[in-house]
């Protein structure tokens, strides 16, 4: 009897015990729950640089390993660069050619435009020859008519008269000469003048041809250029799997160059926890890798759209039966100044974590 009474004790107590303990566990978790924000649905997260040749070809050289280093300006590889070799020299003789295209048609215009002068002041002599011409016609036509009647009332002999009649004559002839030597002139100033535009358009087209040679030549050395591939930033490489002698497109993803300077979390909480939770609040990252280790970050951005607004095939709540399902919204969490480097380090993209959002 007193051995059941002994043991009534120990359950009760034991009882007591484990009561205590969970009502003081439960009140704890109970006050966190009431301060505090968690997920375990959170992922590091980094930029991933994929590195993207610009010109295709054999690569000729491959500098780098797997999961290497490197800093920004590194040469990754080299893209057999003779074919770009060829077209740089291609287009410095297509420049060459355009320059002295364009020296020609600079000359030629220079000559249009002699032309054109000496034509306007050949106009100008024929049209003073001319005007000369028409008062020496009329002299002669006064001079005709006085002696025409002076012959009809035989005040003069017949040779005097012929002589007038022949200045006349030949008057009317000069002047009909340089009414044609005008016509002509004046056509053939017409055309100096629109062969000097001619040339002067021409030398517009050589300009452009030259501007268009220089791209060509410039294009043709980025594409040389390109052929060395270097690190944008600095990082380390990842799936580099790349063998001298692989043809590669242009544009063509090879491998990734993972910024390892700059990472942050990316926590999915429920839509129901961000009543509370606001941009600078402080969090506390545990690294499911690490998990004696604490990191400290804050709130900096929130997503502008849930995580199911982004998949490949958004739900679509009017098409069928709809289920309330309580959604997750993306939260940028980054890293504050007050950690260990080191220890930041050891951190990789993907690496899943929890976080803890100390509420105001």
């Amino acid at each position: 009897m007193e051995d059941k009474k002994k043991t009534n004790k120990k359950f009760c107590l034991i009882l007591g015990v484990l009561l205590t303990v969970g009502l003081l566990y439960g009140g704890i978790k109970f006050f966190h729950a009431l301060t505090h924000e968690e997920t375990d649905d959170a992922q590091i997260q980094a930029h991933m640089n994929s590195v993207i040749p610009r010109v295709k070809g054999y690569i000729q050289k491959v500098l780098v390993k797997d999961n290497q280093k490197v800093k920004k300006g590194d040469t990754l590889f080299i893209i057999d660069p003779a074919d770009y070799k060829v077209q740089l020299e291609k287009a410095k003789a297509g420049l060459a050619a355009a320059n002295s295209q364009l020296q020609v048609t600079e000359a030629n215009i220079g000559a249009s435009r002699f032309n054109a002068e000496a034509s306007d002041a050949q106009v100008h002599s024929v049209t003073g020859n001319l005007e000369a011409a028409e008062i020496q016609l009329w002299r002669a036509s006064q001079d005709f008519e006085r002696y025409k009647n002076l012959f009809e009332n035989h005040s003069i002999p017949e040779q005097q008269y012929e002589e007038a009649l022949a200045a006349k004559q030949e008057a009317e002839k000069r002047l009909e000469v340089l009414k044609s030597q005008q016509k002509a002139t004046s056509s053939q100033r017409n055309a100096a003048v629109s062969q000097a535009e001619v040339s002067r358009k021409q030398v517009s087209v050589a300009e452009a041809n030259v501007l268009a040679a220089q791209a060509a030549l410039d294009a043709a050395q980025l594409d040389l250029d390109y052929t060395v591939v270097t690190a944008p930033i600095d990082g380390q490489l990842s799936n580099v799997n790349l063998e001298a002698g692989q043809f590669v497109q242009q544009g063509q993803s090879l491998f990734y160059l993972v910024n390892t300077q700059d990472i942050w979390v990316v926590a999915n909480f429920k839509e129901t926890q961000l009543e509370s939770i606001a941009l600078g609040l402080p969090a506390v990252i545990t690294v499911d890798a690490y998990p004696d280790e604490e990191f400290h970050a804050k709130v900096a951005a929130f997503s502008p759209a849930t995580g199911a607004r982004f998949s490949l095939l958004p739900p679509d709540n009017a098409t069928g039966n709809f289920v309330k399902t309580v959604q997750r919204l993306p939260v940028k969490i980054d890293f504050t100044e007050n950690n260990d480097p080191e220890k930041l380090q050891q951190l990789r993209s993907g690496m899943n974590v929890q976080v803890d959002v100390h509420l105001n």
